[in-house]
């Protein structure tokens, strides 16, 4: 499982790459795993359906009935921005595609779980000792699943 992060709300350019990235999820045999919402969740879904893979929406609210259309299967939690922990915990590897503060949380979660995180046009962080924050910034969807492929990324 392999899942795509970034805004509820995003510029038309990622959610382009996030329908690029939610097919090649499904074109490459994986299950994509989201936040369930809008913006690059839903590009992601529709691209990785349309693709003809499965789809599972971590949502934070208490009601199915607000995932995107492209979500086959809705997981209801009730837990606002702490869903973002399952999230995580949920996928094998994670890409980011732009995003705010809630991507943000996804990327440390999956960080701190020891998941691979690929980002394209998403954050670049450093630690207060200096240290790069390792995120793979990739400057193609391919090299995005390349890399979260990768065993032991």
């Amino acid at each position: 499982m392999i899942a795509v992060v970034g805004g509820s709300t995003c510029p038309e350019s990622d959610a382009a790459m996030a329908y690029a990235v939610g097919h090649e999820i499904a074109a490459r045999g994986h299950t994509l795993v989201c936040g369930g919402y809008g913006g690059v969740m839903a590009a992601a879904a529709r691209g990785a359906r349309e693709a003809g893979g499965h789809t599972i929406g971590i949502l934070s609210g208490d009601d199915r009935s607000g995932a995107n259309e492209w979500i086959e299967f809705a997981i209801v939690t009730g837990m606002g921005h702490a869903r973002n922990a399952i999230i995580a915990r949920t996928a094998d590897a994670l890409v980011a595609v732009g995003g705010k503060y809630g991507t943000l949380s996804e990327i440390a979660f999956a960080l701190i779980l020891g998941r691979p995180v690929a980002g394209l046009g998403t954050w670049s962080c450093t630690s207060p000792d200096g240290d790069t924050v390792p995120i793979r910034h990739c400057a193609t969807v391919a090299e995005a699943l390349d890399y979260c492929e990768q065993p032991g990324a």
